[in-house]
């Protein structure tokens, strides 16, 4: 009867502790988190959605659409042509003997540039409304306005650029090296020097205008219409630091195979860019969620 009953008492405690296990084990079952979606993939839907809305805002919904986006820069390169080379009676431009490709080479990447800058600082403000949804950061939407404006930009530049050869027979050895590194500098510093602004016009609205003013005489300081050879000596050591002449010596360079740019020094651009970007993300990641909640 004693063997038994100390059977029955092992048993007993078996089971109880084998329950006792069982549980533990359903508790941390219970514990343990689904899995998610990966972020990355999140992200990307995110990015293909805000540059859908992009180009459907920017291109889809004004009458001509894309169609200005060529005509704008064909119509300002004209514009210098005219009032520059015939006003002025100049019988040549400063390279070559084509006065549309030369400022096609000065306009192209400022504009780049410039429109960029412009695009990227508006990002927050753009997407103001989407940015309350968690899904949404600002860096989806800074990439997504990148991605759709440096697209067109070059869908522009290769019809403007293809447009000129064909039309005045240019038969030039174009180095596509200087070229394609002319356009990633202009289109870093744009996303650069526009993250830090998306910032600061987000804190200090006055920001706008002011970066208005002072950037308004770069179309005139930037060798545009002239190259940087011809800036009197005395100033050259000052006109060195604007990162533009470094890229527009560079996109001649491309076009020219006579004209070296040895003045143009890319790292000095990449460095710009890379500090105001750096600077604009870490500015953009403590406060976007309060400068996006600003009425």
């Amino acid at each position: 009867m004693t063997d038994v009953l100390s059977a029955h008492n092992t048993a007993t405690q078996i089971l109880s502790n084998l329950s006792s296990n069982l549980t533990y084990l359903g508790v941390m079952e219970k514990k343990i988190p689904q899995a998610q979606p990966a972020r990355h993939f999140k992200s990307s839907r995110t990015v293909l959605a805000l540059t859908l809305r992009e180009i459907d805002t920017s291109y889809g919904r004004s009458p001509g659409g894309f169609l200005w986006a060529v005509l704008e820069p064909i119509g300002a390169i004209t514009l210098f042509t005219l009032v520059i080379a015939l006003g002025l009676k100049l019988k040549s431009p400063s390279i070559g003997s084509n006065f549309m490709l030369f400022y096609a080479t000065g306009f192209l990447p400022y504009t780049l540039f410039m429109q960029m800058n412009s695009r990227i600082a508006k990002s927050l403000r753009y997407s103001k409304q989407l940015m309350k949804y968690p899904r949404v950061t600002f860096i989806d939407a800074i990439i997504g306005r990148f991605v759709v404006f440096l697209t067109t930009h070059l869908i522009v530049f290769y019809i403007l650029m293809s447009g000129i050869h064909f039309f005045f027979k240019i038969d030039v050895y174009l180095d596509f090296n200087a070229i394609s590194l002319a356009i990633l500098m202009a289109a870093t510093l744009g996303l650069g020097v526009g993250c830090i602004n998306c910032f600061l016009m987000s804190l200090f609205p006055l920001w706008e205008n002011f970066w208005t003013m002072l950037t308004r005489p770069l179309l005139l300081l930037s060798t545009v219409i002239y190259i940087f050879e011809e800036v009197p000596w005395v100033y050259q050591d000052v006109v060195w630091y604007n990162p533009l002449i470094h890229i527009i010596g560079m996109m001649r360079r491309g076009f020219y195979p006579q004209y070296d740019a040895a003045y143009s020094t890319p790292i000095y651009v990449f460095s710009i860019a890379l500090v105001c970007l750096s600077l604009g993300i870490i500015f953009l990641y403590r406060w976007n969620r309060e400068l996006s909640n600003r009425d």
